[in-house]
């Protein structure tokens, strides 16, 4: 269900991405060591993307582990984040841009307005 996000004054302009997960190697030996997996994986991300900002991560339940929401300066170096996780975690994973309900909300009046000029 969609409803308002909270409100955040940013001083730099990022965009909003959520990371869906599979792990690979998980589903043929099951040794249970992504946990320690995970932890290299943020120390790489950190390293190599420190302006990239972690806002929830969630295990689910469905053709995908994983559900991360991040924000990063643009969709290159989501691209980034997702090909460590690639390379550190063995794992299939789809990016996906997005907007925060209030923002979306403007990009429709926006257009609206823009539409009936």
């Amino acid at each position: 269900m969609n409803g308002p996000g909270p409100d955040k004054e940013k001083s730099r302009v990022v965009d909003t991405f959520i990371l869906l997960t599979r792990l690979v190697h998980e589903e043929v030996y099951p040794s249970f060591s992504f946990i320690s997996d995970e932890k290299k994986v943020v120390q790489k991300i950190s390293e190599h993307l420190p302006d990239v900002q972690w806002i929830g991560n969630y295990a689910v339940v469905g053709p995908w582990d994983y559900l991360d929401i991040f924000e990063a300066r643009d969709l290159a170096s989501a691209t980034k984040v997702s090909a460590l996780v690639r390379h550190y975690g063995g794992a299939h994973m789809e990016i996906w841009p997005a907007h925060e309900w209030n923002a979306f909300e403007k990009i429709i009046q926006d257009l609206q307005a823009a539409v009936r000029e």
